[in-house]
């Protein structure tokens, strides 16, 4: 079978990297803490301060030239490379801001997260003293309403559109060429016991994805929340409650074969249906954000095991 990614390339490949016409210099642009920041004229030098938000901008073009990493010092794997052809340098790891960096970058424009562990809110009043600085929400939407946001900011409104455009088209052919399981699927962020684990909400973006490829999603209760920290994808869950979920498909999140394996033979959880079915999948060592890059890996993958040359 082709790999869908000779799909996405032709479909990318026909799209127009023009600046958006519409777009009028200075802009005021609203930021999600609720301010606005005048951006005198569209960027050609972006510095991204949340690693996660650097994959949005690569996907629509937009002239990064520096990013934040990871925790651990890393860029994200599904767009390492993209970064890389387009020499995104690399600059501090998440949660130990550099302004000495910013200085020496000079960028014209600044991109900060209001959330998350890649936040530089704090740091907020001192990178506006080198350019203009945005302030974006990943938490609360999909990367295509971010991708518009960012191509607002950069004067690339239409080409994000035409990226988000061709990401729908990919979706509704892939889902064309699979033949499903029966019956629910959950997510599951599997850690073990004597940890937290977490389930995918059906509102979150990993279940919106499965569901727009005609999955249908089971829902973990609410009253299996623990700790105080909610978040919108996923909800947190003490592990003795994954036996209490009752789909036929489980999918990991963040996992190879390795976690799989380790999900299948874990004593506790032998008897949950996914495992009994033989159905429990990894979703991409690389599933963990999604973002266009991590979406279309996702979309390779379910259609490499689901599409026609698979048999169920």
């Amino acid at each position: 079978m082709k790999n869908i990614f000779l799909m996405v390339a032709v479909l990318f490949s026909s799209l127009t990297f023009a600046n958006d016409t519409k777009a009028s210099w200075p802009l005021v642009f609203h930021n999600d803490d609720g301010t606005t920041t005048t951006i005198p004229a569209q960027p050609e030098n972006i510095l991204s301060t949340s690693v996660t938000v650097t994959g949005t901008l690569l996907a629509i073009g937009a002239p990064v030239t520096a990013s934040a990493a990871t925790s651990d010092g890393r860029f994200f794997g599904q767009w390492k490379q993209v970064a890389r052809q387009r020499k995104v340098r690399k600059l501090w790891s998440a949660g130990s801001v550099d302004l000495e960096s910013v200085y020496v970058q000079m960028p014209d424009l600044i991109v900060v997260s209001a959330s998350g562990a890649d936040s530089a809110l704090a740091q907020l009043d001192e990178l506006k003293v080198v350019a203009p600085v945005i302030v974006v929400d990943y938490s609360d939407q999909s990367w295509q309403s971010l991708a518009m946001k960012l191509g607002q900011a950069t004067g690339l409104t239409q080409q994000a559109k035409a990226h988000i455009d061709a990401f729908h088209q990919l979706v509704t052919a892939s889902r064309a060429k699979m033949t499903l399981p029966d019956g629910m699927t959950n997510i599951i962020s599997y850690h073990g016991a004597g940890v937290v684990n977490a389930v995918a909400k059906t509102e979150g973006a990993h279940a919106r994805l499965l569901e727009s490829l005609g999955f249908r999603i089971e829902a973990p209760d609410p009253a299996w929340q623990t700790g105080v920290v909610s978040h919108r994808d996923f909800l947190r869950v003490n592990y003795e409650n994954l036996t209490r979920l009752k789909a036929r498909t489980t999918f990991l999140l963040a996992s190879g074969e390795a976690n799989v394996r380790r999900f299948i033979h874990d004593p506790v959880l032998r008897n949950q249906p996914s495992v009994l079915a033989g159905q429990v999948y990894g979703l991409g060592i690389h599933s963990f954000r999604i973002d266009m890059y991590s979406a279309t890996e996702i979309i390779d993958a379910l259609v490499q095991r689901f599409g026609p040359a698979k048999t169920q």
